[in-house]
């Protein structure tokens, strides 16, 4: 076997994060369509991570919520417990069990209105760290659907981000072409962030967790050049 064979590589993963609440799957179930409502994109196939460690939960149950997020098409990837707090049927679940310090949590708020919040279950968006990349990536070619585009700095695109793309960036994303896809900026928390743009037709922008979709978009500024930033915790979408 040579190194020709194979090579293995640190990467930058978008990963849904469930923190579950209560045992009761029924609510649960209706929680998280609600949610999957508010973006069915950004949720399509998403890698889910289960958090239990707010809720003790027996193996059966945790099977019947694996299950449930399957068939509402999430994938689940793995899961999380409270260190001191283990379940004993950890090798039966057939599922690994992830560390909680090796990621980085942001909190998303969505800037429409959304109704009072379920005690049962939380979504949250983790950014897994990987790979340093360099301050500021540029990308000269479209990105294409499917594609995720990560920046440990700023993100230049010199081209369009289509539709089921999505570009995230620690810093500012710079996008000389139309957004048609998601655009996360700030995800490391920063709240300065700004995300710059010819042609806003997002599914999806978001700093710092802070998040506004399509629906919300097109009633502000829609086809035309815009920039967004964040204000006191709120979204602001302005032309420029």
């Amino acid at each position: 076997m040579s190194d020709n064979d194979f090579r293995l590589k640190g990467s930058v993963v978008t990963t849904v994060l469930l923190e579950v609440k209560s045992p009761n799957l029924e609510q649960i179930e209706l929680g998280l369509k609600e949610k999957i409502a508010q973006v069915p994109q950004f949720f399509n196939q998403a890698p889910l991570i289960i958090d239990i460690s707010q809720c003790s939960l027996s193996l059966a149950q945790f099977q019947g919520l694996i299950s449930l997020c399957r068939e509402l098409g999430l994938a689940v990837i793995g899961w999380r417990a409270a260190d001191d707090a283990i379940p004993a049927w950890r090798q039966d679940c057939q599922l690994p069990l992830l560390p909680n310090a090796n990621s980085r949590q942001i909190n998303i708020k969505s800037e429409t209105p959304a109704p009072a919040k379920d005690p049962h279950v939380v979504i949250k968006t983790v950014v897994e760290e990987r790979e340093v990349s360099q301050p500021t990536k540029m990308i000269t070619k479209p990105v294409r659907s499917g594609q995720q585009i990560y920046s440990s700095g700023d993100l230049v695109v010199l081209s369009q981000v289509s539709a089921g793309a999505e570009v995230l960036a620690e810093g500012n994303i710079h996008i000389y072409g139309a957004l048609r896809g998601r655009a996360l900026a700030g995800v490391k928390g920063d709240t300065s962030a700004r995300i710059f743009c010819k042609n806003m037709e997002a599914e999806l922008v978001a700093i710092a967790g802070n998040f506004m979709l399509s629906d919300a978009l097109q009633k502000i500024i829609w086809k035309d050049a815009a920039q967004v930033l964040l204000v006191d915790e709120t979204l602001e979408i302005a032309s420029l």
